[in-house]
């Protein structure tokens, strides 16, 4: 058996009621990942229909060479959960996750692993079943639909342009694990992992993988419910779990242009203003500290004072995109110094 202090890789597979596609999955990680330097954990996350003794059996057998880790949760508590325990038990300088349900290719997993283990410049690679020419088979429109909505929204959110959040394989490097603090227990995970990397200023590469989705009938066990779930989780991890100067500097931006958008519009137009400019405020307070933010607000009064009429609101978006740009260019200034926490 390999030695624990020599691992390069974990593997970490969520587990719950995958027995019809366990053994599959144990030849692919063979055929793919069979090295010393491995290693494969395994949480169960409290299975009933007999995954348990079919991953016991895996653990008994001599015909593989990675380090073979099982760890039994005794209720079901969620893929989130799962992770998190298999981020606690891991070693391996870089960590990569995997599905149990052969929906996602362990063989682009180590294309995964590969790229980024030979490039140093690469913390995080997040696969992406909306990208390359790569097989596919999904005849769930909704699922991917409310996906694809979600990847939108988060990108929104934090300034990224990626395809899908959701994608199960990923593979981290451990400076990134190291870094963050994962809490969603269940499905939601993948927000809370992807926001909690971008926080860190990690940036997160994809790769195309293939998917074949399988039926409710085959297990499948994401729901719509977990789709709607999801949009809670895209605005807790971004008006939520942030510093106190961050929420500080939402406030203050959705104010001032909650303040700008009174200014357009009469009756329920009025309102749509409001609200609308107050959104904005509360995206621009994401990205802008109450400083580079205050450039914005400064740069909208002056436009403000060039045109009267409808002219005005002309005005105010031309200068708005100025103060925008300014304020990008001031906080990519002061990025590298030690007064970046303050733009």
């Amino acid at each position: 058996m390999p030695q624990e202090n020599k691992i390069n890789l974990s593997l970490i597979i969520p587990v719950f009621n995958e027995k019809k596609f366990l053994p599959k999955l144990f030849d692919e990680i063979k055929n793919h990942f069979n090295d010393y330097k491995n290693e494969v954990i395994f949480i169960d996350d409290g299975s009933t229909d007999g995954s348990t003794n079919i991953l016991k059996e895996f653990e008994e057998k001599e015909n593989y060479k990675f380090l073979f880790k099982l760890i039994r949760l005794d209720i079901n508590s969620g893929k989130g959960k799962a992770i998190q325990t298999g981020l606690k038990n891991s070693i391996g300088e870089y960590v990569l996750l995997q599905d149990a349900d052969l929906e996602l290719d362990t063989k682009d997993a180590r294309e995964m692993y590969d790229m980024i283990k030979n490039n140093s410049d690469i913390k995080c690679i997040f696969g992406s079943r909306y990208l390359s020419g790569k097989l596919k088979k999904n005849n769930y429109f909704f699922n991917s639909l409310i996906g694809k909505i979600n990847s939108l929204i988060f990108n929104i959110f934090f300034a990224q342009s990626l395809s899908d959040v959701h994608c199960g394989l990923k593979i981290l490097h451990r400076d990134v694990v190291e870094k963050i603090k994962l809490t969603v227990n269940d499905f939601g995970i993948e927000i809370d992992l992807a926001s909690q990397i971008v926080r860190n200023n990690f940036f997160i590469y994809e790769f195309g993988v293939s998917y074949f989705f399988r039926s409710k009938a085959e297990g499948k066990k994401i729901t719509w419910i977990d789709g709607i779930k999801s949009f809670y989780y895209l605005i807790k991890s971004r008006f939520f779990d942030n510093s106190v100067s961050t929420n500080l500097s939402i406030l203050y931006s959705s104010t001032y242009m909650a303040f700008v958008g009174s200014h357009f519009g009469m009756g329920l137009g009025n309102t749509l203003f409001i609200i609308i400019f107050f959104i904005f405020g509360s995206i621009i307070g994401i990205h802008f500290k109450i400083f580079t933010s205050s450039i914005i607000f400064f740069s909208i009064f002056i436009g403000s004072l060039f045109s009267k009429g409808n002219s005005t609101t002309f005005a105010v978006i031309i200068f708005f995109i100025i103060g925008i740009f300014l304020a990008r260019s001031v906080k990519k200034y002061f990025l590298e110094t030690q007064f970046n926490r303050y733009f």
